[in-house]
Order: C-alpha cells, then structure tokens, then sequence
C-alpha cells in the first residue's frame, strides 16, 4: 500500500478497538488502547459511546470523533503494522536500544543511519522499517554470541 486511505471504519468487538477497511480492500484490528489511556487529547474517549461514533474524515486520509479528536490515516496503519508484527514499534526500538546500551547516536552509528531518523523511530513519530527491525535483531545476536 503506498498511501493509507481509509474506506470505513467501525467499532470492533474489544474494547477501543477499530475495523479499519482501507481503500484497496483490506481490513486491520486496529487497538487505541494504548493511545487512549496515554494521550489526554483521547481521553472523551474513554467515556460514554462518543467512541462508537467514529467516522471516515478528510477524503479517507483521517478518522474522527468529534472537531477536536481525530486520528490520521498514517497513524492508523502504523500502529497496525505494528500490532500485526510486520513493523518494530518505538516502545521496542526503545526497548532495545537500552538493552544495547545505546544512546541515539550510538545506535545511528550502529544502524548506519542517521541519529535524526533514530530520534524519529525512537519517539514514534516514523514507522519503523523492517529492516532496521532486523537489523536490529542481528546486532543483539551478535553481541550475545561475542
């Protein structure tokens, strides 16, 4: 999927649960549970039915609730990337770079990338790539067998 679109997206069986049907056909469970019980900007949502109000926004590029709480289209996929296992989420990239020892030019260097993307993937705001995922695996195992 190059760009994420949304085409519907409903309430799920479990709670702060989303059905999200993306414009080419396919469906995630997506979970904001996280998101809702951390971000004060969500939290209407933990009340009352506003939750199952959700609606397709901005041409299928957002989601929302209400005028003052939305969720883009981006963030959605991510966190579904995410939760299927198909992309390293920032708690574990964080995760790891403690483990490591790592600051973030440390693990820049380590990567071969830059310390402004690591920051990014460290704070959540660029999905991590699987290959920085696996490369990050291959550093822990090498460093486990040395």
């Amino acid at each position: 999927m190059k760009e994420p679109r949304i085409s519907q997206a409903k309430p799920a069986d479990a709670d702060f649960t989303l059905e999200v049907t993306w414009a080419d056909g396919s469906k995630d469970i997506i979970d904001l549970g996280d998101l809702i019980h951390r971000l004060k900007v969500f939290r209407p949502l933990r009340e009352g039915d506003l939750f199952g109000k959700v609606e397709v926004a901005d041409y299928g590029w957002a989601i929302r609730w209400s005028d003052e709480i939305d969720c883009s289209a981006d963030t959605l996929w991510r966190l579904a990337q995410e939760q299927s296992g198909a992309a390293m989420s920032a708690k574990q990239f964080r995760e790891w770079r403690k483990r490591m020892n790592l600051s973030l030019s440390g693990a820049a260097e380590a990567l071969g990338i830059s310390r402004r993307m690591v920051a990014y993937y460290d704070s959540g705001e660029k999905p991590i790539p699987k290959a920085i995922w696996l490369a990050t695996k291959g550093l822990e195992a090498e460093r486990q067998t040395a």
